[in-house]
């Protein structure tokens, strides 16, 4: 039995039953055998955006500078990143916006992560840059614009589930039977406005997701955009509320059963972007999308990139024309991911996106 799941066991059967959420939480951030806590994750068990191909990065970084553009160059900007992984993102973002100086000289960067593992893998990453660590929106410094981004991150962010039972809906927990985790639902059900109106009549043995610090954070990140700000949010989802188990686990590029191995393989939940956009909103944010990956891409230059990068690379011309192949197509990344800006003001540029709030 690994080390985590017997904390696990000690901890249920000390007190009883835990959370979804609180599951995720400990699985994926134990100080001493969380998930995210002990290793670079990314490559062994997963492939994110940014590592297929630079044309992701590039495209995130001149839309930063596009929105910079848009509003009058600001000559001070905190570009944060939530979740920055190795730091390829952030590296092919800011090679992207050397053809502006300018840009690059207003910039203070923050990468907001938790985990000393990838902590030291970014700073490598992102050696010929000033960078600073935080480790959360809260502390990123006041400045006279906020730019931030968040590729594959509210997806890991606990959430809570709830089950149709006979007498209504209860909270679907993580109990124990011998040496073995199960899920059980909660005896008592919870009260009505724990789950919208619009499911509550569902049929028995649904399940209903909410990630109310997904929420939080978004709204937090919405009053920071501010007067002179942006924020793109993308990640793999849904774009209206819904009904179904989305928690799954993966490990070695392969699902893996969610309860067997807490701390060994990476948790996710498919993001909700209607309560994204909702709780945005609400911190009077203005939101645009979301926007299905491919198209925003598309809309922002990415097959002219391509394109250009073949001219000069000539013998990797098949493997760039893959990965634009996997970042777009909508039978790939292009569909299942999706993208949300908050900005400052529904006014102004809002480059890739078709409409908004």
């Amino acid at each position: 039995m690994n080390a985590l799941k017997d904390k696990l066991l000690r901890l249920i059967r000390a007190h009883g039953p835990i959370s979804v959420a609180q599951y995720m939480q400990i699985a994926l951030t134990d100080p001493e055998n969380g998930y995210y806590m002990r290793r670079d994750p990314l490559g062994r068990d997963f492939i994110t955006a940014p590592e297929v191909s630079q044309l992701f990065g590039e495209m995130i970084g001149l839309f930063f500078l596009q929105v910079w553009e848009d509003r009058r160059r600001p000559r001070k900007v905190q570009l944060a990143e939530l979740g920055p992984g190795r730091g390829t993102l952030m590296a092919d973002m800011l090679r992207a916006a050397k053809i502006r100086p300018a840009f690059l000289e207003a910039l203070s960067i923050s990468l907001i992560e938790t985990s000393p593992a990838l902590r030291a893998v970014q700073a490598k990453t992102l050696s010929d840059f000033p960078v600073a660590w935080r480790s959360g929106v809260h502390e990123v410094p006041e400045e006279s614009a906020f730019f931030l981004v968040a590729n594959e991150f509210f997806d890991a962010l606990p959430v809570h589930q709830f089950v149709r039972g006979e007498r209504g809906w209860h909270e679907r927990m993580i109990g124990a039977e011998g040496d073995a985790l199960v899920f059980r639902a909660a005896l008592d059900p919870v009260p009505g406005h724990f789950v919208p109106l619009s499911v509550r009549d569902a049929p028995e043995g649904s399940i209903y997701e909410t990630s109310p610090s997904s929420q939080a954070i978004v709204q937090e990140i919405a009053r920071r955009v501010g007067d002179n700000g942006a924020a793109l949010i993308i990640d793999y989802g849904h774009v209206e509320p819904g009904l179904g188990d989305t928690l799954q686990a993966v490990k070695a590029n392969a699902y893996a059963d969610v309860l067997a191995e807490p701390g060994e393989a990476d948790l996710t939940c498919h993001v909700d972007f209607a309560a994204l956009g909702k709780a945005a909103s609400e911190a009077q944010g203005h939101v645009f999308g979301p926007e299905p990956q491919g198209a925003f891409l598309e809309a922002l230059g990415i097959k002219l990139r391509a394109e250009r990068l073949k001219k000069t690379s000539r013998d990797q011309a098949r493997d760039i024309d893959a990965a634009l192949d996997r970042l777009t197509n909508p039978r790939q990344m292009g569909m299942l991911f999706k993208v949300l800006g908050i900005f400052d003001d529904g006014s102004r540029g809002v480059p890739g996106f078709s409409c908004g709030s």
